[in-house]
């Protein structure tokens, strides 16, 4: 069964709640999905952490729509990816696609080397299209396989709206950066080089331009 297509606008944080795969599990005080939403409500547009990454890469920019719980479609499997937020974006470049992968102290999920353990078929055709997608000759097993398969529908999505930018940024709430590194060793997949890189852009197969960012949000959504 595939999702309807019509959009029904959001009342408040609240309306998040109910796309979450499970519920009373994920929204809690404290938790990625509940201060992701409250973040984003408050902003009434792009979260200033977000509007400053995403300018930097590709200049002004304007939200239009902006998805909670966006599934892509990917090959190799029936499971899609859940971006916990999608959002079209209007540069003076051209139209954006980004996926963001809202974090507070979660983990990344399983790397690469665990993901492939006994991989059936469907696995292993899902990963050679995300290497292709992405340009990636090689992919080392400590690297985390969500934020392979996010960056990718940043890129499918792009295609399907015929958008020329994408990108894809950790929103991250924890105090201390917790799994920043997870994400620095994705970023050097691409030529990203020291700690300190926030923000990086390049150009995949495609021809897009694309963005791997990290954000830090603020700490007041944690207790909303």
């Amino acid at each position: 069964m595939t999702s309807s297509k019509v959009l029904i606008p959001s009342n408040g944080p609240d309306d998040w709640k109910r796309f979450l795969a499970q519920p009373d599990l994920h929204w809690a005080t404290g938790y990625s999905a509940r201060t992701l939403a409250h973040a984003w409500e408050a902003a009434n547009g792009l979260p200033p952490e977000i509007a400053k990454l995403t300018e930097q890469a590709f200049g002004p920019s304007e939200l239009l729509v902006a998805i909670p719980e966006h599934k892509t479609v990917l090959p190799g499997g029936r499971r899609e990816s859940q971006s916990d937020v999608f959002i079209l974006v209007r540069h003076q470049q051209g139209l954006a696609t980004y996926t963001i992968e809202g974090k507070v102290d979660e983990p990344f999920g399983p790397t690469v080397g665990d993901w492939m353990i006994e991989a059936s078929a469907g696995k292993s055709e899902r990963l050679q299209y995300i290497s292709d997608l992405l340009g990636l000759t090689e992919i080392p097993p400590d690297i985390h396989y969500q934020l392979l398969h996010r960056t990718a529908s940043a890129l499918i999505e792009a295609d399907r709206f015929d958008a020329k930018l994408a990108g894809m940024i950790v929103h991250s709430f924890s105090p201390t950066q917790r799994w920043r590194d997870a994400f620095e060793r994705f970023a050097r997949l691409f030529g990203a080089t020291g700690e300190a890189d926030a923000r990086m852009t390049l150009t995949v197969p495609s021809g897009r331009s694309l963005m791997l960012g990290w954000a830090t949000g603020s700490q007041t959504f944690r207790s909303a």
